[in-house]
């Protein structure tokens, strides 16, 4: 063998010699080539016995062998017998982006795409794509499509496309005629030779007239000159004389317009050495009678004064006087503005209430305070400038003077020093400045002051606005509040210190610190008091003093009159009751026409924006409730029509508050109902173009749907209002005194569970704002948990506790703000970052730690000359030392904590 004779020859070695193998040989060509013709034959036929699997097993791990060489002959093969630049884009593409190639295309090349291939068809049959073409023309489904359903949308299109009435050109002309036939060419020829005939002698006539008027003109003179120049001369024509007339009547009015804006009020600008008005000249409006005009005043404290200003009646004049100027000031107002004449009529808008005025900073007017000289020529002074009574002249003070005996008392002394009549709304405020729209004092005249100096749409949209500012100035009050009070301290202890560091040693200054922290103190308090500084605060002998005799006749005859007379003051605010009732409906009855009505209509014409359980739970509560108060409305109406001193309504509100519960409900529901508009609003375009449409409309007096279902939560404080002032002017022993009393007792316990659910949402949200406020925290919301106090404090840390209270010695180590929680104290560490070239700063909590107060221990750190305000709260694994800045804040802080604690662990 040749394994025991290794001597032997082989015949043929030396052509057949091997490399990598015992069967490959290595130098002779023709037998290696034959030899791997045979193999590559045979791995061919078993690649032809294996499965799909096995070869793309056998592929993957031959291309894992290749080199980068062979991989690039493979890639350069592919390119060549199959090129890439033909591959399907949508099948390479993300889906999205070949959605957003097809959402280009019309219906009509989307239905041809989609005869292309299966792909393509599956992406230009989603809804995506053919949604937003049936929303287009109003075109919607009648049923909501299933999670797997696609192609619902483009069948709709479809089958509504094919119900429309279509037309060819020629079917049209047969069915409806031609305005004009089509022309032959040689019937159009001619017609555009006298076009081009007509444009070359108008273009020639224009270039002779611009030359001719070239060459007369003196070369020296203006364009204006000129044209006088070349007037001729002898009397005008007659349409120059009446252009000249109109002219004039022109300039008169524009010098009555600039006469109008003389009257604006200057404000200084930033840098202080320029003035300019405080509002444009485009709310300053003309004058439509040159003798008589009328004025009214606005005050800038109004809010959303500018809207005020935009509704002025376009023959009234307006300006806007500053509320911080003097008496003076409001005096050459209205002189420049009426430019001496006579005003038909002066109105001033101010805020107030049913007593007094607020009518410029310092200057209440009351009863008590009319008759001094300064506010007694201011008066005065301002009914000259009225016309007389008897003329029709009088004052309108836009402030509810009229719901009470003292503003009564007040108009009536008005009226007799300056000879001029005043009036006032006579209506209760049950809203923001709503009472401007009551009844008003006074024989009536050309029409409701409120329509006579405004626009009544306008005036409802202001008061919306106003409505809107003071709900979010209360908010930025209650914010704010804590702010503006440190920042007063603060001013308050720089004003003492610099009179002490000008007038003290140091020494004397560090022995007299409890001294000028008393003096700060005082400062901050006496700050606090709404001095009258003004003539206005006097003493009641100089009052008086100044009542002459005809004038305590004149009030003595008043106050005969007001107890001659009560039954009057009740049946007004009887009608102001069903006023507001009437308002109330109407905004509820707009609930129903807008929303609830054209939703159900497009439900049962196949057409649904909503479904039927949606509308259900937005609008069946509402809707009954709406039932509910029609019927009070109408029972009001009725016993209003046969109105007498012995009638009573009492028996009304009482029958009506025992079916209460419809309130109830919707109440309950009413989160749920919120959560269900904003759910439908993001899920249905349909429903939210349908909101847009239908939000802030003159119907909705300028309210969004939100906006009107929150008017069923106030209307218990204005039935409060009403009832009280009802019963004010109801005599004692009437028989709807009790009932009176009956009904308010009965809506003010439901006021008191209605504030209750307002608490426990506004607790919910106090936590959800925790929540989000704190980075890290833990879910909060549990039953029975609110939120009772935070407070910032900074936490200390003792080297040496070995050492005695007094003798120890603290570092502050960071900030913390604790939250109280009924049940927890949540520990947050606060951390304060600046912006560039700004200088508020952005305060962010990262969440520390939480403990149950049952398992919570206060300790009482002493003040010592070290630490001041300091105190520890050890939980079951640590503790933390404590200190506020100053001590109130650790008594207050303290003393709930400690009520806390009690309290949890009595549960």
């Amino acid at each position: 063998m040749a394994a025991g004779n290794p001597s032997r020859a082989i015949p043929g070695r030396d052509s057949c010699h091997t490399r990598f193998s015992a069967w490959t040989p290595f130098s002779n060509t023709s037998l290696n080539r034959q030899l791997f013709q045979e193999r590559v034959a045979l791995i061919s036929h078993w690649f032809d016995l294996w499965t799909n699997k096995q070869r793309q097993e056998f592929l993957l791990t031959i291309f894992l062998r290749c080199t980068k060489s062979q991989l690039r002959f493979v890639q350069d093969w592919f390119s060549e017998k199959k090129p890439m630049a033909r591959v399907d884009f949508s099948t390479v593409l993300p889906r999205r982006i070949s959605l957003y190639i097809f959402s280009f295309l019309n219906p009509k090349d989307l239905c041809a795409a989609a005869q292309v291939s299966w792909p393509w068809r599956f992406l230009t049959e989603q809804d995506c794509l053919w949604m937003p073409k049936c929303v287009r023309f109003g075109w919607f489904l009648p049923y909501t499509p299933a999670d797997k359903e696609y192609g619902a949308w483009k069948h709709h299109y479809l089958a509504c496309v094919a119900d429309l009435d279509w037309l060819t050109p020629r079917e049209a002309a047969a069915v409806h005629g031609t305005l004009r036939e089509p022309n032959t060419e040689a019937e159009e020829l001619p017609e555009r030779q006298r076009e081009k005939c007509l444009r070359k002698i108008i273009w020639e006539k224009t270039a002779l007239r611009k030359k001719e008027s070239l060459r007369v003109r003196p070369p020296w003179g203006s364009a204006a000159g000129c044209s006088r120049w070349c007037t001729p001369r002898g009397p005008p024509p007659v349409s120059q004389r009446w252009r000249d007339s109109a002219g004039s009547q022109g300039a008169s009015e524009k010098e009555l317009v600039l006469a109008s804006l003389e009257v604006l009020p200057t404000r200084s600008n930033v840098s202080g050495s320029h003035s300019y008005p405080s509002l444009s000249k485009k709310n300053w409006h003309g004058v439509a009678n040159k003798d008589e005009p009328r004025f009214i005043l606005i005050s800038s404290r109004i809010p959303a004064y500018e809207l005020l200003v935009d509704s002025v009646q376009a023959g009234v004049l307006s300006a806007v006087y500053e509320y911080s100027k003097p008496l003076d000031s409001l005096l050459c107002l209205t002189e420049k503005a009426l430019a001496g004449r006579k005003a038909r009529s002066v109105g001033i808008f101010s805020d107030g209430d049913s007593r007094e005025m607020n009518l410029l900073q310092g200057y209440k007017i009351d009863i008590e305070n009319l008759l001094k000289p300064e506010v007694r020529d201011f008066w005065e002074t301002l009914g000259s400038f009225v016309a007389t009574e008897e003329e029709g002249g009088h004052v309108d003070l836009f402030v509810p003077l009229g719901a009470s005996e003292a503003g009564v008392e007040a108009l009536s002394q008005l009226s007799q020093l300056t000879g001029t009549l005043f009036t006032a709304p006579t209506g209760v405020a049950t809203g923001s400045f709503q009472h401007i729209l009551s009844e008003w004092l006074g024989p009536p005249g050309d029409g409701a002051p409120p329509s006579t100096y405004f626009s009544p749409a306008k005036l409802q949209t202001w008061a919306c606005w106003a409505e809107l500012l003071e709900e979010a100035l209360k908010s930025v009050r209650k914010e704010l509040g804590p702010l503006l009070k440190d920042l007063q301290k603060v001013i308050s202890a720089r004003m003492v210190g610099q009179i002490m560091s000008d007038s003290m040693t140091t020494a004397s200054i560090l022995d007299n610190q409890d001294t000028a922290r008393a003096l700060a103190d005082g400062l901050v308090e006496l700050s606090k008091e709404h001095a009258k500084t003004n003539v206005i605060a006097g003493d009641c002998r100089d009052t008086k003093s100044s009542l002459s005799k005809s004038d305590l006749e004149g009030l003595v005859e008043l106050e005969r009159t007001l107890q001659r007379h009560p039954w009057e003051r009740r049946a007004a605010v009887a009608r102001e009751l069903l006023q507001s009732e009437r308002r109330y409906v109407q905004l509820l009855a707009a609930v129903r026409d807008v929303y609830a009505t054209p939703l159900r209509a497009a439900l049962a014409s196949n057409r649904a924006i909503l479904s039927a359980a949606n509308i259900r739970i937005i609008f069946s509560d509402i809707l009954r409730i709406l039932s509910l108060n029609r019927q009070l409305l109408d029972n009001l109406r009725d016993r209003l029509q046969e109105w007498g001193p012995a009638h009573c309504v009492g028996e009304i509100f009482i029958k009506f508050g025992s079916q209460l519960n419809t309130y109830t409900n919707f109440f309950n529901n009413y989160p749920v109902v919120l959560r269900t508009i904003e759910k439908c609003r993001e899920a249905a375009p349909a429903f939210r173009a349908f909101l847009q449409r239908c939000d802030k409309t003159i119907v909705t007096h300028m309210l969004s749907l939100p906006e009107l279902l929150l008017c069923p939560s106030r209307r218990f404080d204005e039935y409060l209002t009403l009832l009280y002032a009802l019963r004010l002017h109801t005599p004692a022993g009437h028989v709807d005194c009790g009932e009176l009393t009956a009904a308010i007792d009965q809506i003010k316990r439901y006021k008191g569970y209605l504030d209750k659910i307002k608490e426990n949402v506004s607790m919910k949200e106090q936590l959800s704002d925790v929540q989000r406020l704190v980075w890290g925290c833990p879910a909060l919301s549990e039953v029975n948990r609110y939120l009772i106090r935070v407070q910032d404090v900074v936490q200390l840390h003792c080297a040496d506790e070995e050492v005695s209270f007094s003798l120890r010695v603290y570092e502050q180590t960071r900030d913390l703000t604790l939250f109280l929680l009924s049940d927890a104290l949540l520990i947050s560490s606060r951390g304060t970052s600046h912006t560039p070239f700004e200088r508020t700063s952005k305060t962010t909590y990262q969440f520390t730690a939480s403990v149950a107060l049952h398992r919570l221990l206060i300790k009482d750190i002493p003040d010592s000359k070290y630490v001041k305000n300091a105190f520890i709260l050890q939980g079951p694994k640590r503790e933390w030392i404590c200190a506020t800045e100053v001590e109130d804040d650790k008594f207050l802080w303290l003393s709930v904590l400690k009520r806390a604690i009690r309290s949890s662990m009595e549960k």
